[in-house]
């Protein structure tokens, strides 16, 4: 008999937002190889990275899994890059983390949801991380042990990932990678997440229930000062030489001119919206977001076009 957080997990993965994902950017828009990562095979890893952390802590891989593939069905289009734009155009504002749970709750299904355990919900609420630093003040904790491996887990994956993406796409040369965290995490990627899934078990043991003292009452999944500040290096470079990289502003100046043109177009045009996106007592605007959040890159560039906006 299948429990509540496999049902979630099933849910998930048979919606339609979550097939959508392969078609939606992680960091390089549209590239040109195959082997480039995108929203799919990036909530993959997280998945596989989380349950391996779960399963060394004896926590509820269920649970987990279910978070982990949930965490990212609200993602626009073109990445981060689609979710600025939304934020600054919508009157709402815009963030993904909020828009999945929307997903989840009540775009999927036509209109119904997909009625998941508040765990699951919490976990995909909480996923999402600030700009500031990893494990520091501004982390918000998921009040579950199982939603806290999944937020780690999504830092873990995406560092290593995006890295190996900015040296396929000769953004980087291995060369350019700060020293001072290879030597602590390790050169290659398979070394740098064993090494960081190693010591986030190692960090986070009192979630079994051993080693709890008056001092330590409520276990947290974290990480080593050492570990995480070698992730915090990397994810700086990151942002410094990929995320803001000439190649990648290339893109996203045209994927921002996309998304733009898509909301100014719909909001003068609400005929063109799809029926399932008549939702009783929803503003225009938030339909309209609503629709463009759910695009794939192609469909999104595709759907443009066809309206002569590009």
């Amino acid at each position: 008999m299948r429990t509540a957080f496999q049902r979630d997990r099933d849910r998930i993965i048979h919606s339609k937002a979550f097939r959508r994902l392969k078609h939606k950017t992680q960091v390089f828009i549209a590239p040109l190889g195959d082997h480039y990562v995108t929203r799919l095979t990036h909530t993959l890893e997280v998945s596989q990275i989380a349950r391996s952390i779960a399963r060394a802590l004896n926590l509820n891989e269920d649970l987990t899994e279910a978070i982990a593939l949930g965490h990212d069905l609200g993602h626009t289009p073109f990445g981060h890059v689609g979710e600025e734009v939304l934020n600054d155009l919508s009157p709402a504002g815009f963030r993904h983390n909020e828009q999945s749970l929307r997903v989840v709750d009540i775009l999927e299904k036509d209109g119904q949801g997909l009625n998941l355990t508040s765990e699951v919900r919490e976990g995909i609420l909480k996923h999402s991380k600030s700009r500031a630093g990893i494990l520091d003040e501004n982390w918000e904790m998921p009040n579950t042990l199982e939603g806290q491996v999944c937020k780690i887990a999504d830092v873990v994956a995406y560092i290593n990932h995006d890295l190996d993406d900015a040296l396929r796409a000769g953004v980087i040369r291995e060369d350019d990678l700060p020293p001072s965290a290879l030597s602590v995490l390790g050169r290659s990627r398979s070394e740098r997440i064993n090494t960081s899934i190693r010591d986030i078990v190692e960090c986070s043991w009192a979630a079994r229930g051993e080693g709890l003292t008056m001092d330590v009452t409520k276990p947290i999944i974290g990480a080593s000062p050492v570990i995480n500040a070698a992730m915090n290096v990397l994810r700086e470079f990151l942002f410094q030489r990929v995320y803001h990289s000439a190649l990648v502003e290339a893109e996203a100046a045209k994927a921002r001119k996309v998304v733009q043109a898509l909301y100014h177009y719909f909001i003068s045009h609400e005929e063109g919206l799809p029926r399932d996106y008549a939702l009783q007592g929803q503003p225009l605007e938030r339909r309209v977001v609503d629709y463009i959040a759910g695009m794939t890159d192609q469909y999104a560039i595709q759907t443009a076009k066809e309206a002569g906006l590009i």
